[in-house]
């Protein structure tokens, strides 16, 4: 489940507090939470690498309570997943506006024109309009290949609402991409 290389280090850095083993955990680590993030948060690169920041903080304060019956990588998203969730849920209750990542409400004019370059941007567009619960569950399956077990872990919720969550964000990606299907036919 988790790699020997990564189980030493880990090892090291529960016992011995050993910093330069913490870096080679984060130095691995650190590209595939940090774009995960830039996804959730709409591509707000510097609050994905603020929050990045605050869940290698946070792994490395509470290291010990790591027991290794999920991947290290499973273990990092679940933080990350609850800082996130935090920060909006902070964020949205000060009324701030311009994130809206925790917005359930999909744009009704969120198709323009679009052509073949604009795929990334539309997906990325349709994703953003998902609920926050159906983005992070398709992102983790579809961008990470993480299994949907791995996916309750992280999102603490249970495999019944993941299937679901899942399942329900692609029929939704599916009607508001559905613009696509009919430009390939013309």
């Amino acid at each position: 489940m988790i790699s020997a290389t990564d189980q030493a280090l880990i090892k090291r850095v529960q016992t011995l507090k050993c910093q330069d083993s913490f870096s080679v955990l984060v130095e691995r680590h650190q590209s595939d939470l940090r774009y995960s993030l830039r996804q959730m948060t709409s591509w707000d690169e510097g609050l994905a690498d603020d929050l990045s920041q605050e869940t290698f903080l946070k792994a490395y304060q509470s290291i010990k309570t790591f027991k290794g019956s999920a991947k290290f990588s499973s273990w990092l998203y679940r933080i990350a997943y609850n800082l996130m969730i935090s920060h909006f849920r902070v964020a949205r209750n000060r009324e701030v506006t311009g994130i809206e990542i925790l917005d359930d409400t999909p744009s009704s004019q969120m198709w323009t024109e679009t052509s073949q370059q604009d795929l990334h941007r539309d997906l990325a567009r349709a994703m953003k309009a998902l609920p926050a619960t159906q983005r992070m569950a398709l992102h983790l399956n579809l961008h990470r290949e993480l299994t949907h077990s791995e996916i309750s872990y992280i999102m603490e919720i249970p495999l019944g609402t993941v299937k679901t969550a899942i399942n329900r964000g692609k029929i939704t990606l599916r009607q508001n991409l559905a613009g696509w299907n009919s430009e390939e036919t013309k």
